[in-house]
C-alpha cells in the first residue's frame, strides 16, 4: 500500500454504550476481500460473506452491534440473513490528496440476533463494486470491504464487569491518540479491550506499534507488538481476515485501579488502518446501593408520620460500607440526611426508621423521596454498578381518625417470677373500632419504632409484668398508639388434692399452683389422721412424694395410703391466713 501522510477528515470515537453486571463480549464477522491488498492478487471484493456465532449455551445475548465498512462513499442498505437492513449511523474519511473516501456504518440489530440465536450469520448486498473501475483503490491497495457483530452478552458465570462500547472513525499513519473516557477501573485484573479495525496489512508492520497509556501492548503469535492490525480475528484464531481485523488484548498491566479514562496511541509508518469501535472490559468490585420505602403513614390527626425504608445491597461483588449518606427530600428540596450504620454485606440490606413532623406551610398531598448515596447536593460518596437505581418516592396526606378508645390495664396471676399470661384477645378487638382498623401489638415501644417482634399469639402471650406493650392501630391512610399496661398479683395457690405416688409421671407429688417462685418464704405441712407431722417442706425442699422426714416412719419413709391434712403458711402480709385441706395418698 502506498504511503499516505496526506491529512484525514475524522469522526471522534466517543462512548455510545455501557453496561455494568456479569457481561463479556465477543466479535463475529468477516471480510469481502478474496486476499490481502498489496500482494498482486485481482482487485475483487465479494457483496456477502458469513461467520458462525458460537456462545454457551447459558449466556444471554443482550445487545448487538452490526458494523459494516468499505471503500468509497458507502453502501448504507444491506441484508443480515435475509433481513434488510438500513444504517441507522453512518461515518466517514476522506484522504485530502487523493480524494478517496471511506465509510462504515452502524445498525443495532439485537432483536435479530436474540431469535437466531447461535449459528451461520451471512451479510449481503453490500456492494462497493463501484470503487473498483477506475482503479485508484486497486492501484492504492486500499480497496476493502467487511462487516463485525459486535454482541455484549451477560452469563451468571461471569465476575460483574463494566463494559464500555466507543466508536467513530479515526486511522493512521502515522499516529493517533484516541481518549477513551467514562472509565471506572476499581480491579483492572482480567481487564480487556477490544478493537473493530479495517485495512490493516499483514505485509506491511512499517514502524507500527499499539500502546495504552503509553505502554506497548500485543498478543503473539496472533498479534504481535510490531503488527498488531493484520487481518485477524483473536476470538476464533482466524488469519484470514483480509484488510480487517477483530482483536482483543490483555490490558490488566496498562491500566491502573482508580483510573477514568485511558489513553490509546496507535503509530504505523505505512500501513493505512482505520479504528471504528472499541470496547473495554474492567472486572468491577462495586457495591450497588439501593433503597426502598417500606412503610410510609401519616399518624392520624397529626403532622407527624412515620418512614420504614431499608437499604440493599444486591446484584454486587463488593460490600456498601458504613456511613453512607441518605438524604430525605419533601417535595423535591432536601430537607435532611441521614445514613447507613452498618457495612452491609454483599446481597445483604439493613432497616432503618424516621420519624418526622411535617414542617408549617406544607399541604396536604406532599412527596417524600429517599435517595441513598447522596449528600443532599446530588453528589455520591460511593463509586456503584448503577448509579441510577438510588431513589424511592412515597406520596402521603393528612389524615384525621376518630379517637381511639381509653384502655383498662390487664392484670393476672403471678406464674413465677413475675410473669404471667395475657389475653389480648379482647383489647384488641376494642381498639379495632367495628372491624375498621388493623391492629399490631408489639413488646415495647422501642419495637413498635422499629417494626420488630410483633406478638402473634394474642390469645395467650406470657410477659414479665409490670410492662407496657403498643398498640398500632391503622385505617389505611393514617395510625395511632396506644399503650397496654401490664400488672401482675400474687393469687392465692390452687391445691390439687390427690397425690399417687407410683412414679408413672402422673400425680407422683404434691402439686401446688400459683406456689413456687411467688411466695418466696411458704412452708408446708403435712398431718396423717391422728394429727401427727409427718412431712415439712419450703420453697428450698422438693414436692411431697408421700414419704416422711420426720423420722415417723421406721424403716421405710414410704407413708401409708390414705387421708392426709396440709398447713401452707405463705408468710405473706396479703395472704396472712394459712391455707389448710385435705390430700389423699395412694400408691
Amino acid at each position: 500500500m502506498l504511503l499516505c501522510l496526506a491529512p484525514i477528515q475524522a469522526q471522534t470515537i466517543e462512548l455510545y454504550a455501557q453496561f455494568n453486571g456479569r457481561y463479556d463480549f465477543v466479535f463475529v464477522g468477516n471480510t469481502m476481500n478474496l486476499a490481502e491488498n498489496g500482494t498482486g492478487a485481482a482487485c475483487v471484493i465479494n457483496t456477502s460473506s458469513s461467520a458462525t456465532l458460537a456462545l454457551n449455551s447459558t449466556s444471554t445475548i443482550e445487545k448487538a452491534y452490526l458494523y459494516w465498512a468499505g471503500s468509497g462513499n458507502g453502501d448504507f442498505d444491506v441484508s443480515l440473513n435475509g433481513n434488510a437492513l438500513t444504517a441507522s449511523r453512518t461515518f466517514g474519511l476522506t484522504q485530502a490528496t487523493s480524494g478517496l473516501p471511506f465509510f462504515s456504518a452502524f445498525v443495532e440489530v439485537t432483536n435479530l440476533v436474540q431469535t437466531t440465536g447461535n449459528g451461520l450469520y451471512t451479510l449481503a448486498n453490500l456492494d462497493v463494486s463501484e470503487v473498483l473501475t477506475p482503479t485508484a483503490y486497486c492501484n492504492n491497495g486500499t480497496n476493502f470491504a467487511g462487516w463485525a457483530l459486535v454482541i455484549v452478552y451477560s452469563d451468571s458465570s461471569l465476575p460483574l464487569n463494566q463494559l464500555n462500547v466507543y466508536d467513530g472513525l479515526d486511522y493512521v499513519p502515522t499516529d493517533i491518540s484516541i481518549t477513551l473516557n467514562n472509565l471506572n477501573v476499581i480491579d483492572n485484573q482480567n481487564a480487556a479491550i477490544g478493537f473493530v479495525a479495517w485495512e490493516g496489512d499483514r505485509g506491511l508492520a512499517v514502524n507500527e506499534s499499539l500502546k495504552i497509556n503509553n505502554i506497548l501492548i500485543g498478543n503473539p503469535p496472533l498479534n504481535p507488538n510490531t503488527n498488531a492490525f493484520n487481518g485477524t480475528n483473536s476470538f476464533t484464531g482466524a488469519t484470514d481476515l483480509y484488510n480487517m481485523d477483530l482483536d482483543v488484548y490483555p490490558i490488566q498491566n496498562t491500566i491502573q485501579i482508580g483510573d477514568t479514562s485511558a489513553q490509546i496511541q496507535l503509530s504505523s509508518g505505512q500501513d493505512f488502518v482505520m479504528i471504528n469501535t472499541i470496547v473495554t472490559k474492567f472486572n468491577s468490585q462495586l457495591p450497588d446501593a439501593t433503597i426502598a420505602i417500606d412503610r410510609a403513614l401519616m399518624q392520624c390527626n397529626s403532622p407527624n408520620f412515620r418512614i420504614n425504608y431499608s437499604v440493599h445491597n444486591t446484584n454486587c461483588t463488593d460490600p456498601l460500607p458504613a456511613g453512607v449518606p441518605i438524604a430525605v427530600y419533601l417535595n423535591g428540596v432536601f430537607w435532611q440526611s441521614i445514613s447507613t450504620q452498618t457495612v452491609i454485606p454483599i446481597d445483604g440490606s439493613e432497616s432503618g426508621t424516621l420519624s418526622l413532623t411535617l414542617p408549617v406551610g406544607i399541604t396536604s398531598p406532599f412527596d417524600l423521596k429517599f435517595v441513598v448515596d447522596d449528600d443532599g447536593t446530588g453528589t455520591s460518596q460511593v463509586i456503584e454498578l448503577n448509579e441510577n437505581n438510588n431513589s424511592a418516592i412515597s406520596t402521603l396526606m393528612l389524615e384525621t381518625a376518630d379517637a381511639l378508645p381509653t384502655l383498662n390495664p390487664l392484670q393476672v396471676c403471678n406464674e413465677g417470677f413475675n410473669q404471667g399470661t395475657y389475653s389480648l384477645v379482647s383489647t384488641a378487638t376494642q381498639l379495632q373500632q367495628a372491624g375498621t382498623n388493623s391492629v399490631i401489638i408489639y413488646p415495647s415501644q422501642i419495637d413498635w419504632i422499629a417494626q420488630l417482634n410483633a406478638i402473634s399469639n394474642l390469645a395467650n402471650y406470657t410477659a414479665s409484668a409490670p410492662a407496657t406493650l403498643y398498640a398500632e392501630v391503622s385505617n389505611g391512610r393514617c395510625y395511632q398508639t396506644a399503650p397496654i399496661d401490664l400488672s401482675i398479683k400474687n393469687c392465692p395457690p390452687r391445691v390439687y388434692n390427690y397425690v399417687s405416688a407410683n412414679n408413672d409421671s402422673y400425680n407422683d407429688s404434691f402439686k401446688i399452683d400459683y406456689l413456687r417462685n411467688i411466695f418466696l418464704r411458704y412452708t408446708i405441712e403435712i398431718y396423717n389422721r391422728w394429727g401427727t407431722k409427718v412431712w415439712i417442706g419450703s420453697a428450698a425442699t422438693a414436692d411431697w412424694d408421700g414419704t416422711s422426714n420426720t423420722n415417723l416412719v421406721v424403716g421405710s419413709n414410704n407413708l401409708p395410703d390414705g387421708t392426709y391434712f396440709y398447713v401452707i403458711d405463705l408468710h405473706d402480709a396479703d395472704n396472712p391466713k394459712p391455707l389448710t385441706g385435705f390430700v389423699y395418698l395412694t400408691h
